[in-house]
């Protein structure tokens, strides 16, 4: 089989595209395949004829994935899973491997599953978010001992700080049990990647957290009687003249340590750190009492800790209606913004 400069072949061993650049001798050629060249015998080449029509590449061309609507995620049938002791309510991630260009495998999704292994079903709302804002919600019921599945993650969004939120009710109403429960899970890149790294070790096809266990009992209030509290020597307010006893409330709240206290220098860090939050509940629960409309607080930039902290506490709160951290001509990006809904 004769061969020219320029034509396109196939070699036979690894069954890769290649081309002529250079004719040796009426037996070897120079082939250049992917910008490597080499020699090789003209009876290991073939021309790509017979390739094309017979035979499929060892590693397919990928196709560009369509963009998914969160109205076209496919329903997938409710497994039922195996009887067991009850053992709480666990998300679980399901890796989606597949080969690359070079045969390697990688991640190129999770499948997110709902699992619920007690003896009481729920009713559920699910909220994805990405960097604190909202990507996916799902409101469903999860059966005793069923596997739901929720939805997939492109593994390429890992890097954008998922958060995972939840809110459980119990189908059938228990009067000592509580109206709902909260229940959040937030990982950090490096460590769903970790995860993911020591389930491939392990040859596990899948990783779990628990949301919870059992489901709590509902808190009952104290009720107190005004009279004994009154001889005690407790002062009692009307309640509805409750409000004009509190301490002023602040629209704006500075968290700047050194604006709270002037022994900050004494503290660690984490003391600093929880002083901020104490103070920061302090004056959110006054604003709630107040009615107010809204609260702007002062967390500064530094290294997040402290804005991270409250943007955690304020996605659980359902007085708040919705919270902004974006550019103030007074506080630049170190304000984040609270508004209220009674």
């Amino acid at each position: 089989m004769k061969f020219e400069v320029g034509d396109k072949v196939v070699v036979r061993l690894t069954n890769e595209d290649a081309e002529v650049v250079e004719v040796i001798n009426e037996r070897m050629v120079m082939v250049n395949v992917r910008g490597v060249k080499f020699p090789a015998y003209t009876d290991q080449l073939d021309f790509p004829y017979f390739k094309q029509f017979s035979k499929q590449k060892l590693v397919p061309e990928k196709k560009p994935v369509p963009k998914t609507y969160i109205d076209q995620v496919p329903t997938e049938k409710i497994k039922q899973l195996p009887k067991r002791d009850p053992n709480g309510v666990w998300i679980t991630f399901i890796p989606v491997f597949e080969q690359d260009d070079f045969g390697d495998e990688v991640v190129s999704l999770l499948k997110v599953h709902l699992h619920n292994q007690n003896d009481e079903g729920y009713s559920f709302t699910y909220k994805l978010n990405y960097f604190g804002e909202p990507d996916f919600e799902l409101k469903n019921q999860v059966l005793s001992h069923q596997d739901f599945y929720l939805h997939d993650i492109p593994f390429a969004n890992l890097n954008d700080s998922p958060s995972y939120h939840f809110e459980f009710q119990l189908l059938t109403p228990v009067k000592n049990k509580a109206p709902f429960y909260e229940a959040s899970l937030k990982l950090k890149p490096k460590q769903l990647f970790q995860r993911i790294q020591q389930l491939q070790e392990k040859g596990e096809p899948t990783f779990s957290y628990q949301l919870f266990k059992t489901y709590p009992d509902k808190v009952e209030e104290e009720k107190m009687e005004l009279g004994k509290l009154a001889a005690a020597g407790y002062k009692v307010y009307e309640a509805a003249k409750a409000r004009q006893h509190l301490p002023p409330a602040r629209t704006v709240v500075d968290l700047h340590i050194e604006k709270l206290t002037d022994n900050w220098k004494n503290m660690s860090n984490a003391e600093i750190l929880q002083f901020q939050v104490d103070e920061f509940e302090k004056y959110y629960e006054l604003a709630l009492a107040h009615y107010q409309p809204m609260l702007t607080v002062i967390h500064g930039l530094g290294s997040g800790r402290l804005r991270d902290e409250i943007h955690s506490l304020l996605r659980l709160r359902k007085p708040v209606k919705y919270f902004v951290n974006q550019y103030h001509p007074n506080y630049g990006y170190g304000a984040t913004e609270i508004y209220f809904q009674y």
